[in-house]
């Protein structure tokens, strides 16, 4: 949980320092600073990918996932799902600035693999390296957002923290159950290493065409099925 009240807590900062710099924002500065840290996330999901002992599982896994994920149009549904509160909530509130600002933040900061991913790293094995550097992201992001739109960006740090949190006790609760599975969950972090690196493409904005990250979130689980299923049919080739 201490990642992600960190997090939260750069996003309030973030935000602080947003409103106060209201007005005198820097394009060029802003643009500086995201493709920085885009090199940041980039090294984390290499730090994290090459830690990995079976290549042929993270290919399987990448493969299997995305062509699930693309199949159940995750990303779609996650935009989707995004356009509907924005749309819903800020409606609803005769176009409040603080409203706007609220949702608008809130969607970006927790509808994202860089979120999910991070949170079941910091339950499972006490890695809150993804999750301090999406605060540090989300904070820079928030003093852009807050210049714009006001308190409500603040005020996302709430949700924030409810929803990474309780997908962080979540991963904490099936840790024991997964002890056993060290050889899944170091492919799992390593099969999330190569998402992250494609978060931190897409950061980099050098092309219109987005790399689909969210359809790529079903391969984070395989391993848990390619292990086993891979330690079997070694059993059956060794008889």
């Amino acid at each position: 949980m201490i990642a992600t009240v960190i997090n939260a807590g750069l996003v309030l900062i973030g935000s602080i320092l947003g409103l106060l710099l209201r007005g005198r924002l820097n394009e060029q500065l802003s643009l500086s600073l995201t493709r920085a840290l885009a090199l940041c996330v980039m090294l984390i999901g290499i730090q994290s990918a090459i830690g990995s002992q079976n290549l042929l599982c993270v290919i399987i896994c990448m493969v299997v996932g995305t062509l699930l994920g693309e199949w159940l149009h995750i990303e779609d549904r996650l935009d989707n799902l995004g356009e509907v509160l924005r749309r819903k909530l800020v409606h609803s509130n005769g176009n409040s600035r603080f409203t706007e600002g609220f949702v608008s933040a809130t969607i970006l900061f927790c509808v994202g693999s860089m979120a999910i991913m991070g949170s079941i790293e910091a339950g499972l094995n006490h890695n809150y390296t993804i999750l301090v550097s999406k605060g540090i992201i989300d904070g820079v992001t928030s003093i852009s957002f807050a210049a714009s739109m006001g308190i409500g960006v603040a005020f996302s740090a709430i949700p924030l923290l409810l929803y990474q949190g309780a997908i962080t006790l979540l991963a904490i609760a099936v840790g024991p159950f997964l002890a056993t599975q060290t050889a899944s969950i170091t492919e799992l972090s390593a099969v999330g290493g190569v998402i992250i690196m494609g978060i931190a493409f897409n950061m980099f904005q050098f092309s219109t065409h987005k790399i689909r990250v969210g359809n790529m979130l079903p391969a984070v689980f395989l391993p848990f099925l390619y292990i086993p299923f891979s330690n079997w049919i070694s059993t059956l080739i060794a008889i």
